[in-house]
């Protein structure tokens, strides 16, 4: 099975203590967040556990505890936009990322990590040719580390209208020019973008339009073939394998303003408050009246040999 931890949160940044425990203790519970109740309880072992993937703007404070992530196999998801602190006000220096990124990826190898340049969003400061310059830049200095960009235009959902009211959506014709031009540089770099929930007409100027977590990414990240249970409910446009989350929303100290995680910067401080790094949760404890069930964990290697035709 595949280990999800960075949908809703971003663990690596924050929670490092608490997930080098879980490895330790070779256990991880998750409460459902739509049925509060209800915990999962997922082993830790990579007899059954085929793939960690992780999604972080911060992955610097995990790298002490990589020795524990040894016998796994991992995928890095990694966002570096070019954006300040008005935007993204906890997240660390930039240059201090990229310099993150490229000893991780010496680490896991560049198969094994994906760097996320999204949201991309337009405005009187951050222009088009802002956006080509410094995807230009980030590029140059990731070349060699990843061979994979994904890209995705900012979603207008309801918690990002309320925390970013001024952003706007980005026209058709300016993703196109944006894409086309990030497809460019990219090749110069030895990377492909890969679009993440966007519009397949995308692919007409040079895109991968396959998606970002597909079954394809995790087998090359493992050099093995899987035997994945049906894809669950993504968004229709998303063509991404998203399961077994280990993470909790409002849980995110990184505070975006584009975030769809968070509902507001109380509600993070106030799930934050409740983090024990010695608890199977993330946030809080299990309580009495809680249903914890175990997760039915086999692993997904297909252990037949296909031949590529």
């Amino acid at each position: 099975m595949i280990i999800q931890t960075g949908n809703r949160t971003d663990i690596p940044a924050f929670y490092p203590a608490w997930f080098a425990n879980r490895l330790k203790e070779g256990y991880v519970m998750v409460r459902n967040p739509f049925n509060p109740q209800s915990v999962t309880r997922y082993r830790l072992d990579p007899s059954v556990v085929d793939l960690i993937v992780f999604c972080s703007k911060n992955p610097a404070p995990l790298l002490p505890y990589m020795d524990l992530l040894e016998p796994y196999r991992q995928y890095w998801f990694v966002t570096i936009t070019p954006y300040g602190k008005d935007i993204e006000p906890n997240v660390p220096d930039k240059k201090a990322v990229i310099e993150t990124f490229r000893k991780l990826s010496s680490i896991v190898g560049a198969d094994n990590m994906c760097w996320r340049y999204d949201p991309v969003f337009v405005d009187e400061q951050w222009t088009v040719s802002r956006h080509i310059e410094c995807f230009r830049s980030m590029c140059s200095l990731l070349a060699g580390f990843t061979h994979t960009v994904v890209i995705s235009f900012i979603d207008l959902y309801e918690k990002v209208k309320r925390n970013f009211p001024e952003v706007r959506s980005v026209p058709m014709s300016t993703q196109m020019k944006l894409t086309e031009t990030f497809v460019s540089i990219a090749k110069t770099c030895n990377m492909i973008i890969k679009p993440c929930g966007e519009s397949p007409s995308l692919a007409s100027v040079g895109a991968d339009c396959s998606g970002c977590m597909t079954q394809k990414v995790f087998e090359k990240a493992i050099g093995q073939n899987l035997l994945l249970p049906s894809n669950p409910n993504n968004r229709r446009e998303c063509a991404c394998y998203i399961t077994n989350d280990i993470g909790a929303y409002n849980t995110c100290a990184h505070l975006c303003r584009y975030c769809y995680a968070n509902a507001d910067r109380d509600a993070v401080y106030r799930s934050m408050r409740l983090h024990d790094p010695a608890s199977p949760l993330l946030i809080g404890h299990v309580e009495n009246g809680d249903l914890v069930h175990e997760a039915k964990q086999v692993s997904w290697i297909d252990p037949q040999m296909r031949l590529e035709l």
